[in-house]
């Protein structure tokens, strides 16, 4: 198990490296000078280079990325250009709510998607079963920003149960509870969608093995075999599944987070997008990717734990 951590270990860093070198690239090919878009149209061209020179636009790009990288190494991301705020500092407020969001909704998401998924493969070829498929169908078909949207027209501006957005901090959880609610099933219906599909078809595929007619010959029921034998083999692609979807809950909302007025990661991105804030860009997405490489990391641990087949050397 130990040389199997290691080595997936290893090839986390590589990526990692690969990923800091192709977000700086991108970032840095985008149109804008942030000087001059902090100056204006009219600032005079010695100030404008003055700015950059303070800012370390004007040093070379392969030294520009080496004090990045460095900086990343040892904890420090740099100041941001517009807020000339530490961008560890404001990561660290924004993902106060982009974290509980991801978390939240993909509590939601599993919560509905794994119990659907048994109670389809259970009954496959029944009406329930085909109600399930149904019911994924259009999760899958349904944008979320525009699920979102109707999410607040109904239960914000028509029934008044909810906030139509912001966040007013976590001095009162049940208060910040309640406004990551709607973004939080806004984000877990299409999640729930494909994971409720994946665990009915994994199921399906469990069932037909021999170890579960083996179970059936001794004299278990179906229901049996499939609580007893089925669910945790079936378990392996749902891991998959799960890993994938909290990644892109955590990376992916910057759609939503618009939506609901929520200053979180995706939130921060965009602005800092706008802004022409590399800086900010480059860190925040960088994070990101290593919190979508680390989640990687962690489920290919879960699955040696379940399959001990996979520790083994190729």
């Amino acid at each position: 198990m130990l040389g199997y951590a290691l080595k997936r270990l290893t090839s986390l860093a590589v990526s990692l490296l690969v990923a800091s070198l192709v977000i700086f690239l991108v970032v840095e090919v985008a149109p804008g000078d942030p000087a001059s878009y902090m100056l204006g149209m009219n600032a005079q061209p010695d100030t404008v280079a003055a700015l950059r020179s303070e800012l370390g636009l004007d040093l070379p790009k392969w030294q520009r990325y080496l004090s990045w990288l460095g900086g990343m190494l040892s904890g420090d991301f740099g100041t941001s250009y517009t807020y000339r705020t530490p961008v560890a500092e404001m990561v660290a407020e924004r993902i106060t709510v982009s974290l509980p969001l991801a978390l939240y909704a993909l509590g939601l998401s599993t919560l509905i998607a794994l119990p659907a998924g048994i109670y389809a493969a259970a009954r496959r070829g029944k009406a329930g079963d085909a109600g399930v498929i149904g019911a994924t169908q259009l999760g899958i078909a349904i944008p979320n920003f525009w699920f979102a949207m109707l999410l607040v027209l109904l239960f914000a501006l028509k029934l008044r149960w909810f906030s139509a957005g912001g966040f007013p901090g976590w001095d009162d959880p049940l208060m910040a509870m309640k406004s990551l609610t709607l973004p939080a099933v806004a984000l877990a219906l299409p999640q729930a969608a494909i994971l409720a599909r994946v665990m009915r078809s994994s199921l399906i595929d469990i069932l037909s093995e021999d170890f579960i007619r083996t179970a059936r010959a001794k004299g278990l029921s179906r229901r049996q075999a499939l609580w007893r034998h089925g669910l945790r083999n079936a378990l392996i692609p749902v891991l998959t599944i799960l890993g994938l979807q909290f990644s892109f809950l955590l990376a992916g909302a910057i759609i939503i987070e618009q939506v609901f007025f929520l200053p979180g990661l995706g939130r921060l991105i965009f602005q800092s997008i706008t802004q022409r804030d590399l800086i900010v860009v480059e860190s925040v997405v960088m994070l990101l990717v290593f919190a979508v490489i680390a989640v990687n990391f962690l489920t290919d641990m879960a699955y040696a734990i379940a399959d001990p087949r996979l520790r083994r050397p190729r």
